[in-house]
C-alpha cells in the first residue's frame, strides 16, 4: 500500500490530497501546526512544527511519497523556500519521493513566453508568495539528479474562493498555463487533488513540473 505525507494536510490543497487518497486506499499521514476540528476518515492527523528538524525526520521516515502543500504567506512568507530546501535534502537521502505544491504564477503564458507573474495584471500582493514557489521550483530543477520530484502548479483560479466540484474530467500540461475557449484557467479542489494522486500512485513525471486545468 501506498504510504503519502502531506505537509500542510489541512489546508485548502492539502486537505484535498489527504482526502482523495484516503479515499483511494493509500496510507495517509497530515502534518499540520494544529490538528483539524472535524478530522477525516483513514487519515493520521500529526500536529507538528514542520520546522523543526526532529519533525521532518519523523515525516520523512517510514512514508514513500512526500508532498510539500505549504504557502509562503503570513509569518511563513520567505520560509519555505529554504525549508523546502531541507527537505529535498533529506529526501535524497532517504529515498523519498517529493512532490511540492506550488502556484500558478511561475507559469508561461504561452511558449517561450513571459511567467504569469510577470504580466501586468497579476495582483501585486501575490508577487512575492509567486516569487517564492518560482525559486523553489528552480532549485529543484538544480538538484542532484538522484532526487526524485515533482512540481504540481494548479490553473490561474484555483483556491477555496472556487472550490468547484469534482468532475474527474482535466487536462494535464506541462510549463504553460492552461486554460479554455474562454481563457478561463479553472480547476476545482477535488479535481486538482486527484491529479496530485494520480501522480503519486502512477508516477509519470520525474523531476518536471506539471499543471492541471479544465
Amino acid at each position: 500500500m501506498t504510504q503519502i505525507t502531506i505537509l500542510g494536510g489541512t489546508g485548502y490543497a492539502g486537505g484535498h490530497i489527504a482526502r482523495e487518497a484516503a479515499t483511494r486506499g493509500l496510507t495517509v499521514r497530515a502534518l499540520s501546526r494544529s490538528l483539524p476540528e472535524a478530522p477525516a476518515p483513514d487519515i493520521e492527523y500529526v500536529a507538528a512544527d514542520v520546522q523543526d528538524d526532529a519533525a521532518l525526520d519523523a515525516a520523512i521516515a517510514g512514508t514513500e511519497t512526500l508532498v510539500v502543500a505549504l504557502s509562503p504567506r503570513g509569518d511563513q512568507a520567505g520560509t519555505i523556500a529554504p525549508l523546502i530546501a531541507r527537505i529535498a535534502e533529506k529526501a535524497d537521502a532517504a529515498g523519498v519521493r517529493l512532490g511540492v505544491i506550488g502556484g500558478a504564477g511561475s507559469l508561461l503564458v504561452a511558449p517561450g513566453g513571459i511567467r504569469v507573474v510577470d504580466t501586468p495584471e497579476f495582483p501585486d500582493a501575490v508577487k512575492p508568495e509567486a516569487f517564492e514557489m518560482g525559486e523553489v521550483l528552480e532549485n529543484l530543477r538544480r538538484s542532484p539528479e538522484s532526487l526524485n520530484w515533482f512540481y504540481v502548479s494548479p490553473a490561474g483560479g484555483f483556491g477555496a474562493w472556487a472550490e468547484g466540484e469534482k468532475t474527474g474530467t482535466f487536462r494535464v500540461g506541462g510549463d504553460v498555463l492552461l486554460a479554455d475557449a474562454e481563457g478561463k484557467s479553472e480547476i476545482s479542489g477535488a479535481d486538482f487533488a486527484q491529479a496530485v494522486v494520480d501522480e503519486v500512485t502512477t508516477p509519470t513525471h520525474n523531476r518536471a513540473r506539471f499543471t492541471v486545468a479544465y
